[in-house]
């Protein structure tokens, strides 16, 4: 296997050259994805036969959640590519999404909660997805915390990056919770391996919504790290020409 573009975006050269050409594409699509999804799920798409309309609440919830694990299994990969290979800009990555990742889990939370009341009546139970879920918050906020805890950059990167590898444990929790335990969250709304229990027309939206959100963070993840790696690698002369070019464009 040819791993040689994995080096190339393990540059942070190379990575600030192609995520500033990657940048645009991917925030044209979230917000297009975004805007569709999340109107035609909103507002047009067929009300719930059991939960009428706060059933809508799927197309933020769901999406949502999903991302905020997705962001936790980057960190983790993050984290072992800067332990085993020491690769640079795994450390910016980890740690310049760690934020992101928390408030998207804030987000999923906070929606289910929403949603919990009128399903089942409360805002809140210590049920095995809620709870692992707030678990998975805890992880963002630790990782975050040591970052600027340790003063040192690569204590704190060798730090950040064993917790993000330990933690991702509470991720197959958090998807065989609703198996492994009697809990009153409902099964995975999207399954690979199963047919769509829902129509088209309501499960369609949620698709885009999903895709939206998940081109929204990789937008934000790129302009996060673009802003570090110029922090980190100020002095270089590639970024003293950098910063030069867009001193020129802004006069």
């Amino acid at each position: 296997m040819n791993w040689t573009w994995l080096h190339k975006w393990s540059s942070p050269k190379w990575f600030y050259e192609m995520s500033g050409k990657c940048l645009p594409w991917l925030s044209g699509a979230s917000a297009l994805l975004l805007a569709v999804g999340l109107a035609w799920g909103l507002v047009f798409a067929s009300p719930d036969y059991q939960q009428g309309n706060s059933f809508r609440i799927i197309y933020l919830h769901v999406p949502a959640a999903l991302l905020a694990q997705s962001i936790y299994i980057l960190l983790a990969a993050a984290g072992f590519l800067g332990l085993v290979w020491r690769v640079k800009l795994a450390d910016v990555a980890l740690r310049q999404a760690a934020p992101i990742g928390a408030w998207i889990t804030v987000i999923a939370l906070t929606s289910g909660a929403i949603w919990g009341k009128p399903t089942w009546g409360t805002y809140w139970v210590w049920d095995a997805r809620l709870t692992s879920m707030l678990v998975l918050l805890f992880l963002y906020m630790g990782v975050i915390a040591l970052g600027q805890a340790v003063a040192n950059r690569d204590s704190a990167a060798r730090a950040c990056a064993v917790l993000a590898v330990v933690g991702v444990v509470n991720i197959p929790i958090i998807k065989y919770s609703v198996e492994w335990w009697n809990t009153l969250h409902q099964p995975a709304t999207f399954s690979l391996a199963h047919k769509p229990a829902m129509p088209a027309q309501m499960w369609l939206p949620l698709l885009l919504a999903v895709l939206g959100f998940y081109c929204f963070f990789g937008a934000v993840l790129f302009a996060r790290m673009r802003l570090e790696v110029l922090r980190r690698e100020a002095g270089s002369r590639w970024v003293d020409v950098e910063i030069d070019r867009l001193l020129e464009d802004r006069t």
